[in-house]
């Protein structure tokens, strides 16, 4: 077995994908290299078709990269899913509606319980009580908000305490009020379990208050066109929206976002 190497976090060096069939292949990520230190939250915006959820997929082992290197906590992508490393929340919460939200928790401990018997567990009851659910482990999915379906999904990921946690625009289906509470909610339990986060957004207000740096992609091909370092004190609330520095962020990171989106090609 791999064990960890210096390179901890999320470690991405000239990664490039190309999907279609031969002789029309079509570039969705051109020579793409980004590096998320442990404890660190990253966020990856830019316009639809640049590659964002590409190169999560790819981090989460989800889809092969045609060249370049990527590695979670040292680790090969292979490696790293192989020993519960990543822990990944997709757009859709994908509860199961017949089990409560404790067993939907439960569910990824269940799966080959033998290789699991080794493995850093974390209670799902006290996961979910950390994500105000408490009150709601013996409920069902259809019982459930759409936000509170959704952090149960993202309680769900923290099962086996991944080093790194792959979110793909977890909040988009939610509207604008329920996204902020979600959004605080994710930054209060993050603050405690300071993992290495790659979060996939449109939402630009989203990405400045979530993120330590905030990554803007362009497309055709899907590259890298900025890294913004968001310099918020932690731990941030809801006040931070009205300041000088947010609006200032703002400002720069859709003007950024204007620039790529008026280029042609890389």
């Amino acid at each position: 077995m791999e064990t960890a190497q210096p390179h901890a976090g999320v470690y991405i060096e000239d990664v490039s994908k190309s999907f279609g069939p031969e002789g029309a292949r079509t570039l969705v990520l051109n020579h793409v290299s980004l590096s998320i230190k442990m404890g660190e939250f990253v966020s990856v915006i830019g316009p639809s078709g640049c590659g964002k959820s590409t190169l999560l997929k790819t981090v989460a082992g989800l889809i092969e990269a045609d060249s370049g290197t990527v590695k979670v906590d040292g680790m090969t992508v292979k490696a790293a899913t192989k020993n519960k490393m990543i822990g990944l929340v997709p757009q859709s919460p994908a509860l199961l509606p017949w089990r409560t939200v404790l067993d939907n928790v439960r569910l990824p401990m269940t799966v080959n319980p033998k290789a699991n018997a080794n493995r850093n567990l974390r209670d799902p009851r006290e996961i979910l009580e950390s994500f105000g659910l408490g009150a709601a482990l013996d409920k069902y999915p259809g019982q459930l908000s759409g936000g509170m379906q959704q952090r149960v999904a993202i309680a769900r990921a923290f099962v086996f305490d991944p080093s790194v946690l792959l979110m793909d625009e977890p909040f988009s289906a939610l509207d604008e009020m329920n996204r902020d509470a979600q959004r605080l909610g994710l930054l209060d339990f993050w603050q405690s379990n300071r993992k290495a986060v790659m979060f996939v957004t449109h939402s630009v207000p989203e990405a400045i208050m979530l993120s330590d740096r905030i990554v803007v992609m362009g497309a055709h091909p899907g590259h890298i066109a900025e890294i913004i370092d968001v310099p918020l004190p932690r731990p941030r609330t809801i006040d931070v929206y009205a300041t000088d520095e947010f609006r200032d962020l703002e400002g720069r990171v859709r003007e950024t976002l204007r620039e790529v989106m008026g280029q042609k090609s890389a």
